[in-house]
């Protein structure tokens, strides 16, 4: 016989005896729970009204482990093996070439019990291909190095690069952005009525009712946001920017950059007096619990709140160079859009285009040329008796960049223009690539 006898195949690994536990365990709680109270409440009533919930939560249980049982992975060379199922097997494999991202996710309760889930993505996946829930925290982030470092072509035993901070969110200032929101904004302004019917006491039962149903819708909307973004901190890094946040549950996830179809400064206007804004990305094929549009395209906050500067400081790690020169349109373009006139600009060069939008939240976006899906004209009848037009850059799902309101003439060469320096971005490869850049000197890290 020719040829030397393959080594021997890696051993197969299990999930932490734990995982049954976090899988099933806030179905359980919730369960003893409604068991309590109705154990409480119920007072005549049959074994049978208790028997029912407790059956379930057994179940979810058994459930849990079971999975347990029937999932194994291991690392095969180059590829990662998950395989789980009971009646009908499911064997994933996940080559390292075409992993996008590694994220480790601790929620509350594997947190507590020192574990965490790893979430892989491959490319040109809508969500994550493969979970291992749950290992402990040093072996999640040990697999995670393993898998990056052979995805960089890596001995994987080398270590995980280190990240650099770039910034922190004081947890004040996200506390503050959340009570200046419009729902928060609405509870103040119905405790102020609320003290004010005190000296005058008409209308107290109404005035009442009325606090009573904000805060009501307010604080579990307000508390759910403080507490995802807690501690939000983004880093950058060889594979993309890393963000770091959560209070209970913790999330670290890593944004792709080439990933990244456009970007978006929003400045609502109960912030501006702070000099507050937020900057969201929108991610191809990226799952989260932000918002999606349906479109295999997920919006992430990058920063939930901060200030202009380091926005700034982000888009540049980003999109790889700094805005481009913005120019606004003529006078008479006002009586087209006398409420946003005040906001309107739009500018453009070789690799992004930006646009400014908005009539009482301004809301400025970053397009990068290479990821445009068309350029298009538009001009309504209005628009035509004053020369006018308004030409959209469009990107995956209902992102786009505005030049609104252009001189007619100016708006079909820019047409023109802007197809062809999207085709020659396309051509050239010149995808958003992150830019190695000093992070600024952040004296808001110092707020409460």
């Amino acid at each position: 016989m020719s040829g030397q006898a393959a080594g021997p195949e890696p051993a197969w690994c299990r999930l932490h005896p734990l995982s049954p536990v976090v899988r099933s365990g806030h179905g359980v709680l919730a369960v003893l729970a409604v068991v309590g109270v109705s154990s409480s409440t119920a007072a005549g009533h049959g074994w049978f009204d208790l028997a029912m919930p407790v059956a379930a939560a057994g179940a979810a249980a058994l459930a849990a482990v079971i999975g347990w049982l029937v999932t194994r992975w291991r690392l095969e060379g180059l590829t990662l093996r998950i395989e789980t199922g009971l009646l009908r097997r499911d064997s994933r494999q996940l080559p390292v070439a075409r992993i996008q991202a590694v994220d480790v996710v601790r929620p509350f309760l594997a947190r507590a019990l020192g574990l965490a889930e790893l979430r892989v993505r491959l490319a040109g996946s809508d969500d994550a291909d493969g979970r291992l829930a749950y290992l402990t925290e040093q072996a999640a982030m040990d697999l995670r190095a393993q898998l990056l470092a052979a995805h960089h072509g890596l001995d994987p035993a080398t270590p995980e690069p280190a990240e650099r901070i770039a910034l922190t969110v004081p947890a004040g200032r996200l506390a503050g952005s959340v009570l200046l929101s419009t729902s928060g904004a609405a509870c103040v302004a119905v405790i102020v009525g609320l003290i004010l019917s005190v000296v005058s006491p008409i209308g107290v039962a109404a005035v009442a009712g009325t606090l009573g149903w904000w805060l009501v819708s307010f604080v579990p909307l307000a508390w759910r946001r403080v507490s995802a973004q807690y501690g939000f901190t983004v880093a950058q890094s060889p594979d993309g920017i890393r963000i770091r946040r959560g209070l209970l549950g913790t999330v670290a996830e890593t944004i792709p950059v080439p990933r990244v179809q456009a970007m978006r400064m929003v400045e609502p206007l109960l912030w501006r007096p702070m000099g507050w804004c937020r900057l969201e990305v929108d991610v191809a094929g990226s799952p989260g619990r932000d918002s999606a549009d349906g479109g295999g395209r997920m919006r992430k906050a990058l920063l939930p709140v901060g200030h202009p500067d380091e926005a700034a400081f982000l888009l540049r790690m980003v999109a790889g160079s700094a805005a481009p020169a913005l120019s606004r349109p003529p006078r008479r373009a006002c009586w087209k859009a006398p409420l946003s006139y005040h906001n309107l600009a739009a500018g453009h060069d070789g690799m992004v285009a930006v646009s400014v939008t908005g009539r009482l939240r301004r809301v400025t976006t970053w397009v990068p040329l290479a990821k445009a899906q068309s350029v298009r004209l538009v001009q309504g009848p209005l628009q035509r008796r004053l020369a006018l037009a308004t030409v959209h850059l469009d990107a995956a799902g209902q992102v786009r960049a505005e030049f609104r309101e252009r001189p007619q003439a100016q708006a079909r060469l820019l047409v023109h223009e802007l197809a062809a320096l999207s085709r020659n971005a396309r051509r050239q490869g010149v995808v958003v690539q992150a830019a190695s850049v000093a992070s600024p000197v952040n004296a808001a890290q110092s707020e409460a």
